[in-house]
């Protein structure tokens, strides 16, 4: 395709795509969360990649080094441009793998692409099946706590995402935990390297979208992977809930784990994940 580089390709709406593109087999294909970009999987991209699988992973629009495009922060863009980039790369039995938002952009691609290019599915920490509280769903969080984020972006971004990180996304703000100054500014840099109005946009889509109906679509092996420590994405709102929604889905709970068990647990969801992507 004359849209494609080794590095990007350009969506049918016109924006650019960043992704990496690591190793060779079986195709797998992460997602990451907000408001990081796909270096937040390069753990767990590493591990596989060196173990016979080929990892692939983009910086979603409006995130790290892909265009910062105005309009079109929402999940239906996000999947689309997921199908884009999975036909450009004409991958077949892919293994789509969500961390957090991520998570919810691989259930609205199923729901809204299916899975005849996927042979398994995996949700690390994600959003699904909705974060917001509503009438019908009394587990989630009020509307404030998203406000709140909002009116942090607003006022001091760069802060925002300082209080994030070496608080509650790592748990670093729990009794005993050990914090990371390199994950903490690996965080904040990943963040800042994001656009304003793409990540402000986007904390409407991480929490408001409903993928009660798109979870019902999913027809593949399902792993669904949870901390029962998340301070961001509640475990009993997303984790739990949505294996219940998905026969036949596994459920690996980590005692403890906060919301980026992707770089906490790094160890164990690398094992969990390859041992997954074997089976």
């Amino acid at each position: 395709m004359s849209n494609m580089t080794g590095s990007t390709f350009t969506t049918t709406d016109g924006v650019e795509l960043y992704y990496k593109d690591w190793g060779s087999g079986q195709p797998v294909v992460f997602c990451h969360g907000w408001p990081l970009n796909s270096d937040s999987w390069e753990a767990q991209m590493f591990h596989l990649a060196s173990n016979g699988f080929r990892a692939i992973a983009h910086d979603r629009r409006g995130h790290g080094r892909s265009s910062q495009p105005w309009d079109g922060n929402d999940m239906d863009h996000y999947a689309d441009d997921l199908a884009q980039l999975i036909a450009a790369l004409d991958l077949k039995d892919a293994i789509l793998i969500g961390f957090s938002t991520g998570g919810g952009e691989v259930a609205r691609y199923v729901g809204r692409h299916g899975t005849a290019r996927v042979a398994k599915l995996a949700l690390v920490s994600a959003v699904p099946p909705l974060m917001l509280q509503t009438g019908d769903n009394p587990g989630g969080l009020p509307i404030s706590v998203f406000d709140g984020i909002r009116a942090g972006s607003l006022k001091d971004r760069a802060q925002l995402y300082i209080d994030i990180a070496s608080g509650p996304f790592f748990g670093y703000n729990r009794a005993g935990a050990i914090k990371s100054q390199g994950a903490i500014d690996a965080w904040w840099m990943q963040g800042m390297m994001a656009g304003h109005k793409n990540t402000y946009d986007s904390i409407k889509a991480f929490s408001e979208t409903d993928f009660r109906d798109d979870l019902k679509k999913f027809d593949r092996p399902t792993l669904v992977v949870h901390g029962d420590d998340d301070q961001i994405v509640p475990f009993e709102a997303a984790g739990k809930a949505a294996a219940a929604m998905v026969p036949g889905a596994q459920l690996l709970v980590y005692p403890g784990a906060p919301h980026g068990l992707s770089e906490t647990h790094k160890e164990r969801l690398n094992a969990d994940l390859l041992a997954f992507a074997r089976a």
